[in-house]
């Protein structure tokens, strides 16, 4: 599928947005900050990398623009919340330990854990800071204040989030229920915020606002069921990654997790068994997990899960006011979510 327009039409505006929130100091820590997001190398020498899909950004400025607002007037929190993510992003390769990112080292790898942490935490600063504007009045005061409410509040989710994902590393009973509650904060609450900020900015009508919030948790949780699917059985000629990477990296996804609260005696024995052995994963024990996913029909219930979840995200536009091309593109996004490839 192509990616939806919305996703791409805002890029050049993001991007000018992230440069602006970034000053142009040359102290070394500002040089890791444009490392990580793709405009410089190890070294300093500007650069042209991949720098992610700024999906996040993306979906702010559109909801501002969906409920009748101007959409450049959210861009000071759709900055923010990009820089928020990334901040998230240098802290989940420390604490997992991930050495690449986007197909480059990762900051923490190149420069060290602590300056890793430090890069983290100015990220999440500077996020912060890009809320009120470069120059402390692009947005109004109190809808700035609004604004960075919601977005305080959705990075505390996304923080409790990453401590049951953690947790969960050492646990063998994690149900499908607290799986679904982690990605909700985890990956779904950035998301939800996108859409909650932007609807903010563009409008002040609250059921309109409730409305597109609703609408983007669903849409998160979508877009983390779908991941989880194209971990297990995603192409690797599209996804860029290898066939069954989640299983390889012996990563608790949904299928898993699913497997686990299903599959009975025998199965359940050895799905363990293989989830806890630290030694690396053979062609049978993949062979076996892939068989015990079937067992339970742990594709089926993910493919359901995520045909639930799109329908239930439109539910919650039907009786917004918005243009019949706004809606238009609601529906195209959820369509590809719920079908994308990679």
């Amino acid at each position: 599928m192509e990616l939806p327009d919305v996703f791409t039409r805002y890029r050049p505006a993001i991007t000018q947005g992230l440069r602006d929130a970034l000053t142009d100091s040359e102290l070394p820590l500002y040089g890791m900050l444009r490392y990580h997001l793709g405009w410089q190398d190890e070294h300093g020498k500007p650069l042209e990398a991949n720098s992610g899909k700024a999906v996040r950004p993306a979906l702010c400025l559109f909801a501002c623009e969906a409920v009748g607002g101007q959409w450049s007037t959210a861009l000071p929190a759709a900055v923010a919340i990009e820089l928020i993510h990334n901040f998230s992003l240098v802290h989940d390769d420390i604490q997992d330990g991930d050495t690449h990112r986007r197909h480059r080292a990762t900051v923490w790898y190149l420069w060290g854990h602590s300056h890793g942490v430090n890069a983290g935490d100015a990220m999440n600063i500077l996020g912060n800071l890009a809320m009120f504007g470069s120059d402390g009045a692009a947005l109004p005061p109190q809808t700035a204040l609004t604004a960075s409410r919601i977005l305080t509040k959705a990075c505390a989710d996304m923080i409790e989030g990453q401590v049951l994902d953690l947790s969960f590393e050492q646990r063998a009973n994690i149900r499908v229920d607290d799986y679904l509650l982690m990605i909700s904060k985890k990956t779904g609450a950035l998301l939800a915020a996108s859409f909650h900020m932007g609807a903010a900015i563009g409008t002040h009508e609250a059921r309109t606002t409730s409305e597109m919030l609703e609408f983007g948790k669903e849409l998160g949780l979508l877009f983390q069921v779908r991941d989880d699917m194209l971990g297990v059985w995603g192409k690797p000629e599209v996804t860029g990654k290898s066939a069954a990477n989640d299983i390889h990296r012996r990563k608790k996804s949904l299928p898993v997790v699913h497997a686990l609260e299903h599959a009975k005696g025998a199965s359940r024995d050895r799905l363990l068994a293989i989830y806890k052995s630290e030694s690396p994963l053979t062609e049978k024990d993949l062979s076996d997990v892939l068989t015990i996913f079937a067992e339970v029909g742990s594709a089926r219930y993910c493919e359901e899960l995520a045909r639930q979840t799109a329908e239930a995200s439109l539910r919650h536009i039907e009786s917004v006011e918005m243009s019949l091309a706004a809606k238009r593109e609601c529906a195209e996004m959820t369509r590809f979510l719920l079908e994308r490839e990679y």
